[in-house]
């Protein structure tokens, strides 16, 4: 049996998170060995799965892009292709695209403790006998849901419709919907996207919606932005615009937590100004909850509204009693005909790109784990993971994450240490789902989750400063990471692996 490939880091994952990673670790380590394993065939993550009309990004590539690679692109809201060319970009320009092994799916992880190795077996999606590896340090950028499916729930009478029935994970390239009458089942950030796009070349675009999702008009392009690009050096006009981004952020989430009357108020005035006359705005798009209770949904300079306003495109909101042949029945009494329904219900989640994870053999129990500093997870030793706030771009958070990991490793290698382990000290204290977030989807799947707890290092927190007031403090100052040293010396367990 050939002997496992012996990396210092491995990375699973080569999307936003995983290549962000790994172009760190070249800055930051750059005398470590390691690979980045993807499942799929190309560098882009999220942004090489979805090629659905209009895919995009609904945060700004200002604080959505790497802050070590300034984005200096006309638009701030840009298509998802442009986001997989920036990350395909990054990846060549730091040299980790010779590091990706692609074709390879993680399916299990064993930490050893003796040799304080993750034993990592990767399964080739093409077929084939399964690859080993050994790594001192596991991190995770796999995301939060599944890649092979989305979320469908049952629809009654599913079967009888005569046309075609997709969901957007799994977007037909040769599908052609010019002429036809499009149904949307769905309200969030993909149904608010797809609309418009298909609008179009569609007879009609009816978006269906069980209950309304707020939703703000954003500018595509940033003014500012382009106006420092032309009178600056780029990093310097880069990282006033990002700052200035992250400011409005986190301005408009703490608005909106603590005057939800106010912000209402101004997002039903906004959409009034968007709407044609009449447009009964507080039936389609005024839900029953405060905003960013739920992600809010940006649309950039409006698209969605204009699209509804020409009449290209019309919102229904109601349940669904049955499918027919034609097209839908509502629990309502209407009817809608389809030639095409598109099942933008959402995604399925799952912990860790679902990898089997165990020490010495034994299975961890993920629900029963408590996240640290949103990087790690207790009891789990040399393991790390890049999950982002939802009330921010992903790539804010995950940033920080990264710097902390690298950092800690680190010091492990100054210090001799050869395993690092979080350990809570209360293990009886009262815990909170990891995701504290109000959204179908989420609440779904939180039983598959690790948990948060009390303490500043133990909260998932939503409060990008906090995050980096914890993130940035010293290795030890909090005393819940414990450190050790393996029975064997690591130059001897090195050259074991590469026999």
């Amino acid at each position: 049996m050939q002997q496992p490939e012996h990396l210092d880091i491995l990375i699973i994952g080569a999307g936003l998170s995983g290549i962000g990673a790994a172009c760190q670790l070249e800055q930051d380590l750059p005398n470590k060995s390691y690979a980045v394993i993807e499942a799929r065939s190309a560098i882009g993550g999220t942004w090489d799965l979805f090629r659905y009309p209009g895919v995009r990004s609904d945060s700004d590539l200002h604080t959505l892009g790497y802050r070590f690679k300034p984005w200096t692109g006309q638009n701030a809201i840009v298509e998802g292709g442009e986001v997989r060319d920036y990350i395909e970009a990054a990846a060549a320009e730091f040299g980790v695209d010779r590091n990706v092994r692609f074709g390879l799916k993680i399916t299990g992880a064993d930490w050893n403790s003796d040799e304080a190795l993750w034993q990592v077996e990767a399964t080739p999606t093409a077929g084939g006998e399964a690859i080993q590896f050994t790594c001192s340090w596991l991190f995770c950028a796999s995301g939060y849901f599944r890649y092979d499916r989305g979320f469908v729930p049952p629809f009654e009478g599913s079967e009888r419709f005569a046309g075609l029935i997709i969901h957007p994970q799994q977007w037909p390239e040769d599908l052609d919907y010019a002429g036809k009458k499009v149904v949307i089942i769905g309200s969030g950030a993909t149904a608010v996207t797809l609309l418009p796009a298909l609008a179009d070349q569609a007879a009609h675009v009816t978006m269906l919606q069980r209950s309304p999702t707020y939703i703000v008009s954003v500018p595509r392009k940033d003014a500012l932005a382009n106006l420092l690009n032309r009178l600056l050096p780029e990093r310097v006009a880069f990282e006033i615009t990002r700052r200035k981004n992250i400011w409005r952020l986190n301005f408009v989430f703490r608005l909106c937590k603590s005057r939800p009357a106010l912000v209402k108020r101004f997002l039903r005035w906004s959409l009034k100004q968007q709407l044609p006359e009449g447009f009964d705005i507080d039936r389609h798009f005024t839900p029953s909850y405060d905003p960013w209770d739920q992600r809010l949904c940006a649309v950039p300079s409006g698209d969605l509204f204009k699209s509804i306003s020409n009449g290209d495109s019309s919102v229904v909101t109601d349940q669904i009693a049955s499918f027919t042949e034609s097209g839908i029945d509502l629990v309502g009494g209407d009817h809608i005909d389809a030639d095409i329904i598109i099942t933008a219900t959402g995604l399925e989640l799952l912990a860790f790109g679902g990898i089997e994870l165990s020490i010495d053999g034994q299975a961890i129990d993920l629900p029963s784990k408590i996240a640290y500093k949103g990087a790690m997870l207790s009891d789990v030793p040399n393991f790390s993971y890049g999950l982002g706030n939802y009330n921010a771009s992903l790539t804010l958070k995950v940033g920080l994450v990264i710097d902390f990991v690298w950092r800690l490793v680190d010091y492990m290698d100054r210090c001799g240490y050869d395993q690092c382990t979080p350990i809570h000290p209360d293990p009886s204290a009262g815990f909170s789902p990891m995701l504290d977030f109000n959204a179908g989807y989420v609440k779904r799947s939180l039983h598959l989750f690790p948990k948060q707890a009390g303490g500043e290092s133990w909260e998932m927190s939503m409060d990008l400063a906090r995050d980096q007031r914890s993130l940035a403090a010293e290795i030890t100052e909090d005393g819940a990471l414990s450190f050790e040293r393996a029975a064997a010396p690591v130059a001897q367990r090195r050259a074991v692996s590469a026999a």
